[in-house]
């Protein structure tokens, strides 16, 4: 016969591992938690070291304000902390630790040494504990702040030490831990050698442009978009990634609340969300989001690792990450409107006369020198020079000055050329300097029948005409639709439709917003309707079948998101079937309109589905692949 249970305390020993199983999943972990401390200790530099991917050594050390020996004899105890005291603290917390159990845990499975020293000391405070069993402690000499080394992690806890992977895979952990730290506080100085060799060497820069460009490159940082957003309970700061830095994977997008990394259903659905017209599905774009409100509405205690939080208001979070990205991406406060970016030239000069045949030509009149304009990411140079195009579709000419080049019409293989003759140019004394440091573009011709090629000051762009005319028509659904002036076109002969029983029911209760986006669509008894107008930009699609998959839209995203948006978008998405098609061979004028038509919309880089417009090279990565440099 079975023994009957009895209920007992266990020893502290068993209940620090049995902690420690929880808060120590690999040497990153460990890691975290002792970042974490640092940072809680006022630290401005966080020095990090690691061997053999931290399995036999973690060490950190910090310029805190340190501890006295009886303060570091308490940290190792459990649930001992100097963060909160009483109940009502926990609602309220603005520490990145908080229970305490961290230095008891990771000292029960490793060997751990203690070196502190508060400013007001003259000697510092060393103490040893191997398994969790106190060593020693003793004094040290040792500068202000805190050094913690943890040795050999999990050498009584064989089982444990089994299921650590590789050093490289373990090291990748940690490397990606310290970059996450490291954008989270730019403000902090930091480093991480591994292995006895630097990897990380990171100032004090405060700044989050200068710790972005540190920790990946320029050409990366040229690709992303300021976030500035705030209202009554949120501020949203940091930058959104153009669609172009997307990858398989969240790999590049960081999310901290109040400072501190975190994850949260709500927030990738509202990432997800914001971009779900720039980007293909499956992708996802580099994001750097900061979000910070009162620590009451958030619940960071939910995890034991703190790896995900809570929020009181996630509907409205939601609400406020997607209108801060739709800002931060030129799509207006309610992710519709139109604004500008603060990318377009501010002047492009005056109109240049026009032959009448739709394509402007090659000035022999010399353009004045003009001081360097400011730089501009080369992302956003697109846009600028795209707007150069409205008033100078074809404009060839040389640039004077230092470093100059001369383009001229390239000939060969399948581009076109355009014969026509010039155009005159006004006398550029007169003209005021252009803010585009790209000062002319020239539609070269279309290149296999698929893309059109167009040359530029620094390079050249290809550009596919279906996606860029899906850009082109969903833009200006868009704006349409945000401004209640849904142009319609009524049906030779009214169409009674029959829907579903569900169906109709979702259409039933959302007839004033198809009424307003253009359709002529009325009640006509029990589930069957009237429909005598449709959305001009629809009007050759069959009424029944948008009506229908309007609806099941509306059921499939239910309170996630705004009615009125999703079925803009959606007859938006229908819309673009009237793109181009691909192998269509279109005239110069209708190219050139194209152009046009592209650089006047936000966001000319990818269609609605997410598929690339526009693909620049410049003539810099040309000279380095035909080793001209």
């Amino acid at each position: 016969m079975r023994e009957k249970p009895v209920i007992q305390m266990l020893p502290d020993q068993v209940i620090n591992k049995i902690a420690a199983g929880e808060v120590v999943e690999r040497p990153a972990s460990v890691m975290k938690e002792l970042f974490e401390n640092s940072l809680d200790a006022g630290a401005t530099q966080i020095d990090v070291e690691v061997i053999r991917g931290g399995q036999q050594l973690i060490s950190i050390t910090d310029n805190g304000c340190g501890m006295d020996r009886d303060q570091a004899l308490l940290s190792i105890e459990r649930h001992a902390t100097s963060k909160i005291r009483t109940e009502a603290d926990i609602e309220n917390i603005h520490t990145m630790g908080f229970r305490g159990e961290a230095l008891a845990a990771i000292s029960s499975v490793s060997r751990f040494t203690l070196i502190t020293r508060p400013a007001e000391e003259l000697a510092g405070t060393e103490i040893q504990i191997a398994g969790g069993k106190f060593i020693s402690c003793e004094d040290i000499g040792c500068p202000v702040g805190t050094r913690i080394e943890i040795r050999n992690l999990f050498f009584n806890v064989p089982a444990r030490r089994k299921f650590l992977r590789a050093e490289q895979t373990e090291l990748s952990h940690i490397r990606q831990l310290f970059l996450v730290m490291a954008l989270a506080h730019p403000e902090i100085g930091m480093s991480l050698k591994v292995d006895d060799r630097m990897v990380y060497q990171l100032p004090q820069s405060g700044k989050m442009e200068d710790r972005i460009t540190e920790l990946y490159n320029t050409g990366f940082f040229e690709q992303l978009l300021p976030i500035e957003y705030s209202d009554a309970d949120y501020s949203i700061s940091g930058y959104a990634g153009l669609p172009q830095t997307g990858r398989k994977d969240r790999q590049d997008q960081y999310i901290f609340v109040n400072g501190r990394p975190a994850a949260a259903p709500v927030v990738f659905h509202a990432l997800n969300e914001a971009y779900h017209s720039l980007i293909s599905r499956g992708k996802y774009p580099a994001v750097f989001l900061f979000i910070e409100m009162e620590p009451s509405l958030v619940d960071v205690n939910v995890h034991p690792t703190k790896k995900e939080v809570r929020f009181r208001k996630p509907t409205q979070l939601r609400d406020a990450i997607v209108a801060a990205l739709s800002k931060a991406l030129s799509f207006g406060d309610a992710g519709f409107g139109v604004q500008d970016t603060g990318c377009r030239t501010q002047d492009a000069g005056p109109e240049i006369e026009s032959d009448g045949e739709g394509i402007e030509l090659p000035s022999p009149l010399p353009r004045a020198p003009s001081p360097p304009p400011t730089p501009i990411r080369p992302k956003f140079e697109m846009q600028g020079q795209m707007d150069e195009i409205l008033v100078r579709p074809n404009l060839v000419g040389k640039k004077q000055g230092a470093g100059s080049r001369e383009r001229g019409a390239g000939s060969g293989g399948h581009v076109s050329q355009n014969p026509h003759p010039a155009s005159r140019i006004p006398n550029p004394e007169s003209a005021p300097t252009p803010a585009s440091p790209w000062g002319w573009c020239r539609i070269v011709g279309q290149l296999g029948g698929n893309y059109v090629v167009l040359e530029t000051e620094d390079g050249y762009v290809l550009m596919e005409p279906r996606a860029a005319h899906e850009r082109v028509l969903f833009e200006k659904f868009m704006a349409a639709a945000h401004k209640h002036a849904m142009p319609k076109q009524g049906l030779l002969a009214p169409e009674t439709v029959e829907l579903l029983p569900s169906d109709a029911l979702i259409v039933r209760n959302h007839l004033d917003i198809l009424q307003e986006l253009g359709f002529g669509v009325s009640e006509f008894g029990g589930d069957t309707f009237l429909v005598d107008a449709l959305p001009v930009y629809v009007q050759d699609n069959p009424a029944e079948s948008l009506l229908v998959e309007i609806a099941r839209e509306l059921e499939k995203a239910g309170k996630k998101r705004g009615a009125r948006e999703l079925v803009q978008e959606q007859i938006a998405k229908t819309a673009c079937q009237m793109a181009v098609r691909t192998k269509d061979q279109l005239s110069d004028a209708a190219i050139e309109k194209l152009v046009a038509d592209l650089a006047k919309t936000e966001m000319p880089y990818t269609s609605p589905r997410g598929r690339p417009t526009l693909i620049y090279t410049s003539f810099t990565e040309l000279d380095r692949k035909f080793s001209r440099e």
